[in-house]
Order: C-alpha cells, then structure tokens, then sequence
C-alpha cells in the first residue's frame, strides 16, 4: 500500500516536473567528435555550404551587372528582390515539410523490410526444423541404422543434392551458361517524394506566370514608378528569371527529397557546379553576345534547369517517382502543414520588412547603416542554417524509429553546437564589423551608425543560432502547428515593441526590437521542449500514441 503511494506521487511529481535539465545533457561532449557529433556534422557543413552558394552567386552577377551602369544594376536589384520574396513564401514551407516527411517515411519502410524479411527468416527456420529427423531417429542411425533406414537416409541426401542444384540452378542463364549473382538495388517507393515534386512543379508554374504577367505591377509595389528608367529593364530581367521559376522549385524540392535521405552532399555537387556554370556564362552571355541585363537573367535560368535535371536523374535512380496510384500522394497532409508553414513565413517576412521600412523613414543615411548590419546578421545564420537542416532530418527518423533516446541526445548536442557556433560568430562578427565598417561605406555618418548597432549584431549571435536550430528541431518532430502559432504570436508581439521603440529611440530602438523578436523566437522552441508538452511529452514520462 505505501509502495503505490509512494509510486503515485511520483506520478503526480513527473507529471509537474519541467526536463529544462535537458539541455545541459552531456554538455561536456559537445566537442567530441563521437559518431553523433560526425553524423550531424555531415549532414551540416554540406548543406550550410548549399545554402550560401546561392548568395555568392548571385552577389557575382551583381559584380557583372554594375558593369552595365547604375541604371541596370539597381533595376536588378528590384527585381531580384521581388523574385526572392514570391520564391520564399513558397520555397521555404515546401522544403521543410519534404524533408520530415520523407525522413519520417523512409524510416518507417526501412523498419517494415527489415521485420519483413525477420518474419521470413523465422518461416523458413520453422520449416527446416519441421524436415529434420527425430532424437529416436538419429539414436538409431547412431546405433548403426537399419537397411530400411538408411535407404531413407540415402533418400534424404538425393533430396538434399536436389534440392542444392535447384538452388544453384537459379543463377544459370538461358543457355547454360553460369553468372554471378549480384545483388539488386531496389528503387525507394516515397509518396512524399512524388508529392513534393508535383507540388514543386505546380507552385513553380504558378509562379512564372504570376511574375511574368504582373511583373510591373509588382515592381511598382517596390516603388519604381512607371516612367521611371529602371521600369524596362527590371521588367525585362524579372520575365526572364521568371521562366527559370519551375526549375526553381523543383530543384528545392528533390534538395529537401535529398535532405530527408540524410544525403546533402549530392545537391552541394550538383548546386556548385550549376552555379559555376551560371558565373561562367555571365560574361559570355551579358558582355559577348551584348545581351546586357537578359543575358544575366539567362545565365542564371539555364543554370537553373541544369542543377534541376542532374538532381532529377540522380533520384530517378534512387527512388521510384510515380506512385502506384493518386491515393497514394499525400496531397493534404502537404496543403495542411504546407498553410501552417506559410503563415509562419509571412509572419517572419513582415516583422523583418517592416524593421526595414521604418529604417528607410529615418533617411538614407540610419537605411544605409541598418541594410549594412540587417545583411552582416542574416548572412552569419547561413552556419546554422546548415546545423537546422541536420537536426531536422535525424530527428524525423528517430521518431519515426521511436528511439527517444537518440531523439534527446541527438537535439540537446546540436542545441549545445549552436550555442558554441553563435558565440564563435558573435566574437567574428563584433570584431569584423568594428574594424571593417569602413568596407561597407565611406561616409563617417553612416559608419557611426554602424558601430551603434554592433553590439546588437554581434551580442544576438548566440540567440539567433539557437532560435534557428530550434526550428529544425520543431520541424524535425513534425512539430509544424506550434511553430506556426507561436511565431505569429512572437510577431505581434514583436511589431508592437517595433513601433513603439521605433518612436521612442529611433535607429536604436529598431535593433532593440529585433533582440527582443529573436529572444522570443528561441524562448518559444526552450518552451516546447524544456515543458515537456507536444512530442516531447516523453520528457515527463509520457507515451507517444
């Protein structure tokens, strides 16, 4: 009786308890390289640097552009800006959701060919036993078998050679002839994989058309007026990469298809070469042919449907794409998560373009100052970006696996490494900025102003890290309502603190109010799991269903 009391109240004391010790779990190994540590470092670095070859690239046809004049390449600059902002809403929700989704369902057809072919092996033991003789049996063969008995021993042999040639006989061709068995690589059959290309086909569609036929509408909303000279060419630019929308998405989504396999070195190959060929053809196209701006806009287009073919015939090799029927494509599992995801994009994307349009108020001089530090901010999240992307796929398989163990260890380590990587990018990024503030301008005011917002960028580091992380590891156990929720939230939240330091402290009070907008960003993800609520209910003790 005092034993169930006892055990009771330890019921009700874990019901209670918050696991915020979790995070301090083996903190102490967060440098060894143990095979954790290699598995998510393999998946991180190739993907961080997939992610920051697009940035490069296009920072070199920039480079290309500005050669043209001033008009063209500030035309360009408008129209990569609204391409990128059509392209994030759709690209980012799409990504994510493939990656857990096909990690989650490889996993699952991995566990079933595995209990599969165990139950197999256990019927064919099970019949083997049912031939062998009895202990009586063998005590007479023993004793020295009778005749009768050793014709049935003579008669099992012949059965047993027979039965061995029938067996070898299945590696003999048509003609006689004998070959090597080898064995056959089986292609994956991934719903989610065929569902994340269709969408990423029809998103990308869309997309072109919408840019291609509202494209002057869309550059007036960024503020080019229609008898502005950079109207034409910024038309002209954002038709043309426009077309390149399709291969856009689709390259995306195999990159997320990949990222679910645990498999980010494959898209590094294809997306490094792709963009190497776009560089390349840069010149050629804008310079030699005298294609001027269309010729940057090609480039980048054919490069595009390049990566998007090389990707698509490496998973054609892997994976069978076309299901066995249309019930079988999971359609509104991706709509429902894909709408939370979006939702969550915009809230992001508004709380970020509205601290850049309250920047822009100030005057050119605080805007030049903000752009400068807002680019050295974003740019340093690349590295944990690539530490997001790993969490996530580890974690989809571990909870598809139901192995809770690997579940807490492998996203306290990667918490822990993005705590070490932000303060790390916190020393760079302060000391770089301090010292080569002088490479992003030359007017005095501006540098000032730089040096002013510092301390933010540098001392929101290890905040932003870890927010980001957190994000990979809330996708990762498929997590995707709360995240969507609590960063809308967050985003009022964060709006209302924006507008209100904006009055009150001006450029200063804009950076304080992006501080107090990531903080809440990493205090959301440190709320789902140090609670224990949501899929990490088994923190307290409690099961999954």
């Amino acid at each position: 009786m005092d034993d169930n009391g006892i055990a009771n109240n330890n019921a009700v004391k874990n019901k209670w308890l918050m696991p915020l010790s979790v995070f301090f779990k083996d903190a102490s190994l967060v440098f060894k390289m143990d095979t954790l540590a290699k598995e998510i470092l393999g998946i991180a670095f190739p993907s961080a640097l997939a992610v920051a070859a697009d940035p490069i690239a296009s920072l070199i046809d920039t480079a290309f552009i500005g050669h043209l004049g001033p008009v063209e390449l500030a035309a360009a600059g408008v129209s990569i800006a609204v391409f990128n902002q059509a392209s994030r809403i759709t690209i980012f929700p799409l990504v994510s959701i493939t990656t857990s989704f096909v990690a989650e369902e490889d996993t699952i057809a991995k566990i079933n060919s595995i209990a599969a072919e165990k139950q197999s092996n256990e019927i064919i033991k099970a019949k083997s036993n049912e031939v062998m003789p009895d202990d009586h049996l063998l005590e007479d063969i023993e004793a020295g078998a009778t005749k009768q008995d050793g014709t049935l021993k003579n008669e099992t042999k012949n059965g047993d050679d027979a039965n061995s040639n029938i067996g070898k006989s299945s590696i003999v061709t048509s003609n006689g002839d004998k070959s090597e068995s080898k064995p056959i690589r089986k292609k994956r059959h991934i719903a989610s994989a065929s569902t994340a290309l269709l969408f990423g086909t029809v998103l990308g569609l869309i997309q072109a058309a919408t840019l291609i036929f509202a494209a002057k509408p869309l550059l007036g909303a960024m503020g080019l007026k229609s008898d502005s000279p950079m109207m034409t060419p910024a038309a002209k630019y954002l038709r043309l990469r426009a077309l390149g929308a399709p291969a856009v998405l689709l390259s995306l989504a195999m990159q997320g298809i990949f990222r679910g396999f645990k498999d980010t070195t494959t898209p590094l190959y294809v997306i490094v070469s792709g963009y190497t060929l776009n560089v390349a053809l840069d010149p050629l196209l804008i310079f030699y042919f005298k294609l001027g701006i269309r010729g940057a806009a090609i480039s980048h287009v054919l490069s595009q449907y390049i990566m998007a073919s090389f990707l698509l015939f490496i998973l054609m090799r892997k994976v069978d794409l076309l299901p066995p029927s249309m019930k079988d494509l999971q359609i509104f599992r991706f709509l429902k998560n894909g709408g939370l995801l979006l939702a969550r994009v915009i809230a992001v994307t508004f709380c970020v373009t509205l601290s850049a349009s309250l920047a822009a108020r100030l005057g050119p001089i605080p805007m030049a100052a903000f752009q400068t530090c807002l680019q050295v901010w974003m740019t340093s999240s690349l590295l944990a970006d690539g530490l997001a992307v790993a969490i996530q796929a580890i974690l989809a398989c571990s909870f598809a696996e139901k192995d809770f163990d690997k579940v807490t260890t492998a996203a306290t380590r990667t918490l822990q490494m993005s705590f070490v990587l932000g303060v790390g990018l916190s020393l760079l990024v302060g000391g770089g900025l301090y010292f080569g503030a002088g490479v992003f301008s030359k007017d005095v005011a501006v540098i000032h102003l730089i040096r002013l917002g510092l301390p933010f960028v540098a001392a929101t580091q290890p905040i932003n890290s870890l927010a980001f992380v957190f994000d990979g590891v809330n996708y990762g156990a498929s997590d995707f309502a709360y995240s969507a929720y609590s960063l809308v939230l967050v985003s009022l939240a964060s709006v209302t603190s924006l507008f209100f330091l904006y009055k009150t402290k001006g450029f200063i009070g804009i950076w304080i109010a992006l501080t107090i907008y990531m903080s809440l960003r990493m205090f959301a993800g440190v709320w789902r799991m140090g609670t224990g609520t949501g899929p990490w209910r088994f923190l307290r003790g409690h099961t999954l269903s």
